[in-house]
């Protein structure tokens, strides 16, 4: 009897031992599930962030590179536009003042031409006033040099009167050189046309009395 006392003490203390082990495996599964979880939780939580992290920076990035490279081929369009402008208005202030210095060359050259031309008849006619004046001339010398002053006036009005008969043809520059019976004229043009050339040889023929095939013309 005692016996089987004992041994029913026994079973009870196992019994008890194997509810208290079950309960403790059971709590610490529960709380190992938990603290899984949480972690799991967390984890997930981190990768969401990083993913909307990652998907602002790719977005920010995409956005600013998008900007940079339309904004980079806006300025670069507008470098160039504006580069070629500068290049174009270059060019042609170029043109213009070669044009400008072309056509003041030109002006230059029939003024000075002009009034060389008009200095030499001055002197000629200086010349021929003195021999007029000498008390040692003979009536003879004073006689050729009348006449001489006489047809240097007579030129340098015939030459005023073609140059500017000239002019209301269109051709603003003109200067004309008597030698003797021959007859130049330089027109500031590049090129003339034919039925321009016997405007101007009418013009030196009638008021200079010449002959065609002694009047020259030439362009400048």
């Amino acid at each position: 009897m005692k016996l089987l006392k004992k041994n029913q003490v026994i079973i009870y203390v196992i019994a008890i031992m194997l509810m208290t082990a079950g309960y403790l495996n059971y709590t610490t599964n529960q709380e190992g599930s938990s603290v899984q979880t949480s972690m799991q939780m967390e984890a997930s939580d981190d990768m969401q962030l990083a993913e909307v992290g990652d998907a602002r920076l790719v977005n920010s990035d995409e956005i600013v590179g998008g900007d940079t490279t339309e904004t980079n081929t806006v300025n670069m369009t507008d470098n160039q536009t504006a580069q070629t402008t500068t290049d174009d208005r270059t060019e042609n202030t170029i043109s213009q003042t070669a044009q400008t210095s072309s056509d003041t060359n030109k002006e230059d050259y029939f003024v000075k031409s002009k009034l060389e031309r008009d200095t030499m008849y001055s002197q000629m006619i200086e010349t021929y006033e003195k021999v007029l004046n000498s008390n040692h001339s003979l009536e003879t010398q004073k006689q050729s040099a009348t006449e001489e002053i006489t047809k240097i006036n007579e030129i340098k009005n015939s030459i005023m009167i073609c140059e500017n008969l000239i002019q209301t043809k269109g051709f603003q520059n003109s200067i004309i050189f008597v030698n003797g019976e021959s007859i130049s004229i330089i027109v500031g043009v590049q090129e003339i046309k034919q039925e321009e050339v016997a405007q101007i040889q009418n013009i030196i023929a009638r008021e200079m009395k010449a002959e065609i095939e002694n009047i020259h013309i030439a362009t400048k």
